[in-house]
């Protein structure tokens, strides 16, 4: 189950150790490339991270970029379950061993714990596939062996353009199609492009629903993320039902979003709630800027005012700093950019070296990353599964405590990663 976040302390800024390491290639928000030198931490050698795109920034804190590389020697073995799914976005495992993923275009499939790939299930409302819309992200009710209910996000086509939306369906008995499909939450104010969607879902412990979006890119639109009265570039909490739980920090409110649970973020494609029930993201970034943020509610932060790295073009971000009063700094960030999609926190048994690990998808670094976390703080970073050179878009835990990835490409694949027998 997808599933939040604690205030994050006042930071000294402290100067780092200059260290070179050798470039290889990056990308960010679905593979964009970028290089520059970072600072590092003087007691430890980060991984062969890349030069930095903006080398005269420096980090708000001791290790929250280019943290110590680690090495877990974990052994374990990468099978391929099923392939030919064309851009799966999404994997959801189902009660007894089978998947439920979503492929970009606008497909629903279960595929089975044998590998083999289902006729796509009927149902679905239309979505906008194209750049970066579709068919996205799915999750499944917090009772879903009683009531069957999963939950979807996507591009919705809309008069005047398009937008993300979270709709919920009860899955039929033959798992062929969903009924009883709404549509319980609309992002606005609806736009006409093809990217920065989000979106994640994530369930909390309450059984509230977190759902991330991302601001539409353009220049112009970037201002929604600092704004209030719409839901771009923002996280937020709703009721399984799409309703607006009355403790969300903008509930009530003429001038906001009551659905708002946190806001000025710029592309969020990956999403976990931790064993301590709260919730965190990692966000897409400019060249140079991934983040991740551990979210606490009613929070800023900062984008576009305060960010890391720089734009596509080479040039500064016009309008940041990368420390601003009034918004929050990222638990850790990547200059250059992994380009990160979906999130994983690791509570199972399977691997116990791995346990209390965060796990995070690279497309344009093609791997996938381990992060270890202590006092939410990122002590070290690990890169897994960099033989495979493939875009890792989501990771999940199954049952049986084993990681299941589906791989971004017009012939995606469906891995699982279990101990080596």
């Amino acid at each position: 189950m997808r599933t939040q976040t604690v205030a994050i302390t006042a930071l000294l800024a402290l100067n780092m150790g200059a260290a070179c390491s050798k470039p290889i290639d990056t990308g960010a928000d679905d593979g964009a490339t970028g290089a520059g030198t970072g600072t590092v931490p003087t007691n430890c050698t980060p991984l062969a991270a890349g030069t930095a795109n903006a080398p005269d920034q420096r980090p708000a804190f001791t290790g929250q970029t280019r943290a110590c590389g680690v090495a877990s020697n974990v052994a374990h073995d990468v099978t391929v379950v099923a392939r030919g799914l064309e851009h799966p976005w999404a994997v959801e495992p189902l009660p007894g061993g089978d998947f439920l993923v979503t492929e970009r275009p606008g497909r629903l499939r279960i595929v089975s714990a044998a590998g083999v790939v289902g006729e796509p299930i009927a149902g679905l409302p239309p979505v906008a596939a194209g750049g970066q819309g579709g068919l996205l992200d799915a999750a499944l009710s917090p009772s879903f062996a009683s009531d069957r209910t999963i939950f979807w996000s996507y591009s919705e086509p809309r008069s005047g353009g398009n937008g993300t939306s979270v709709a919920r369906g009860v899955l039929s008995a033959d798992r062929r199609r969903v009924e009883q499909v709404q549509v319980i939450f609309r992002a606005l104010p609806t736009y006409a492009n093809s990217m920065h969607f989000g979106s994640r879902l994530a369930f909390a412990p309450d059984g509230k629903l977190f759902v991330t979006t991302g601001e539409r890119s353009d220049t112009p639109m970037r201002q929604h993320a600092q704004r209030l009265d719409g839901h771009l570039g923002k996280t937020m909490r709703i009721n399984p039902d799409g309703s607006v739980p009355s403790d969300n920090p903008f509930a009530g409110r003429t001038d906001a979003r009551g659905e708002i649970w946190s806001y000025g973020h710029r592309n969020v494609q990956a999403a976990a709630v931790d064993a301590q029930g709260r919730f965190w993201v990692i966000e897409h970034g400019t060249r140079g800027g991934d983040e991740v943020n551990l979210i606490q509610k009613g929070k800023n932060y900062g984008w576009p005012i305060q960010a890391y790295g720089e734009e596509y073009s080479g040039q500064p971000i016009a309008s940041a700093t990368t420390q601003r009063e009034g918004t929050e700094q990222p638990v850790y960030y990547w200059d250059p950019v992994i380009a990160p999609s979906g999130a994983q926190w690791y509570t199972g048994d399977a691997f116990p070296a791995w346990k209390g690990s965060l796990f995070v998808g690279a497309l344009g670094q093609q791997r996938l990353v381990r992060l270890e976390v202590r006092d939410d703080r990122v002590t070290g970073e690990e890169h897994l599964l960099t033989d495979r050179r493939q875009r890792i878009r989501d990771v999940r835990q199954g049952p049986d405590g084993f990681l299941y990835l589906v791989t971004d490409s017009p012939t995606g694949e469906l891995l699982r990663v279990s101990p080596r027998r």
